[in-house]
Formats: structure tokens, C-alpha cells, sequence
């Protein structure tokens, strides 16, 4: 589904990624994990276009994605939450999920103004979707509320609904966990199961490691910006270089 052929960026004299080569398989769970400052934010912006590589490339499928707007990478197939909660606050819940459905949406502004049948239609057929992906996160008795009146895990929800609504066909998910308590952790993921059931290919980053292995597939680990390690959930923990790298490995697994 996904391949980073030697991905570099350089910002200045640093550089964050060096050279970083991985590939997800369709229909996985893949962890990319690694301390704090090892590169893996500035890797998700790389593959959802925030930022274009100075070398490498990626590739969506059969197709090099490299370069492209956030919207282009958006349109072919790529959605992703972020690290800090990024919806429209003033907004109702609703609307924030219509906002995903933007792209897919054929009526142009003058059948909206004179409210056509077609746009009508459409504009039904959204509302439906909208609200099965509400209830598909556990949201949709507050679909009318406004975002910033949700609780802190249900916004994280709502944003994942939002990504999900663009219809891709991987998800990038940058640090969902954080900041949650125990029990939105645990419907958090059982969420994700759902997701990736749905066929839905699944990249995440993560600093809660039992989360991360009790979910993936299979984890890369980096580290200063270099990949040290690649494999299933159980050959991370007894990796030499993982453990290190997280300064003893009270931190892998637990």
C-alpha cells in the first residue's frame, strides 16, 4: 500500500529523517515508534505532503506521491489526524464530518443556490453518511453539539470520523492516544480494530507502547532520524537496538 524509498529532509545543519526506508503492506497495522525527536512526526508530514523530502520518494500503490499538496495526497487516497487536536471548534459535529465529504461532493454552486433535485439527493446521501460514521465511532447522539463542547477522547473520535470521511485508503493516525485516560485508550483501540476490519490500511505513530503492541502488525523503530529496526511486535521488544535506544526496556511492551 505504501513505500518510502530513503527518505531525507533536511531543516538547516539537522537532519530529521536520514535516508528511511520502509514498506506497509495492504490491509496491515504498521507502528513507526522511536524516543522523542527520532523523526517520526516529520516522516508522517513527509508522506501526507506537509513537507517534500530533499531525496527519496513515496509511493501510494503504484503511484509516486512525492511532492505533492496535502490535498493532491488527500484526493489520492491518503488521510491522517494529527498530534494536536485539529478540528473546527465552532462547529457543530455534523459539520465537521461533512467537511470530509468536501472532495467527493459533485453539486457545483449553482445547484446548490437553486437546491436541485441532484444536490438535494447528494446532499441527503451525505447526511447519511455522515451520521453512519458517527455512530460507526460512538458519536452520533452529539452530532448536533458543537465540537469543542465533546470531551477531550470523543474529539479525537470526531477527528478520526473526519479523516475517514474523505474515503481512503490508508489512515495515518499521529499520536492518538495522547493525553487520554485508561478507558478512552482502551475504546480507542478497540476503534482501530473496527477501522482496519473495514479493510482500511492503518499507519500509526505512538508513544503508548502497550498500545502499539497490542495492535500492529508489524513496527518500524527510529531513532535520531535513522531507522535502527524493523519486524513483528515480539522481535521489537528483544531487539538490543530498540532497548537502548529507549534507554532499558521498561519502556518496550509495557
Amino acid at each position: 500500500m505504501l513505500k518510502i524509498d530513503r527518505a531525507t529532509i533536511k531543516f538547516g545543519g539537522l537532519t530529521a529523517v536520514n535516508e528511511v526506508s520502509f514498506e506497509v503492506e495492504d490491509g496491515a497495522i504498521f507502528g513507526l515508534i522511536g524516543p522523542n525527536g527520532a523523526g517520526k512526526t516529520t516522516l508522517f508530514n513527509i508522506i501526507s505532503g506537509v513537507y517534500a523530502p530533499n531525496s527519496g520518494s513515496v509511493w501510494l500503490q503504484d503511484e509516486e506521491i512525492t511532492g505533492l499538496q496535502p490535498y493532491q495526497i488527500c484526493n489520492k487516497g491518503i488521510a491522517r489526524t494529527y498530534q494536536n487536536i485539529n478540528l473546527f471548534q465552532t462547529l457543530s459535529v455534523l459539520e465537521n464530518v461533512k467537511i470530509g465529504c468536501h472532495d467527493k461532493i459533485k453539486s457545483g454552486l449553482l445547484a446548490n443556490i437553486l437546491h436541485t433535485k441532484s444536490q438535494r439527493t447528494e446532499e441527503k446521501a451525505v447526511y447519511e453518511k455522515c451520521m453512519e460514521l458517527l455512530k460507526f465511532v460512538g458519536l452520533e447522539q452529539k452530532a448536533e453539539l458543537v465540537a469543542k463542547n465533546l470531551s477531550y477522547g470523543e474529539q479525537r473520535r470526531l477527528e478520526i470520523a473526519r479523516a475517514i470521511a474523505t474515503e481512503p485508503k490508508m489512515l495515518l493516525l499521529d499520536e492518538p492516544a495522547a493525553g487520554m485516560n485508561s478507558k478512552e485508550k482502551m475504546d480507542l483501540t478497540e476503534l482501530i480494530r473496527k477501522i482496519n476490519k473495514r479493510g482500511m490500511t492503518i499507519l500509526l505513530v505512538e508513544h503508548d507502547m502497550k498500545l502499539v503492541m497490542n495492535i500492529t502488525h508489524e513496527i518500524s523503530v527510529l531513532n535520531f532520524g535513522v531507522k535502527i529496526a524493523q519486524g513483528t511486535p515480539e522481535e521489537i521488544q528483544q531487539n538490543p537496538d530498540v532497548i537502548e535506544a529507549y534507554l532499558g526496556g521498561g519502556l518496550i511492551g509495557e
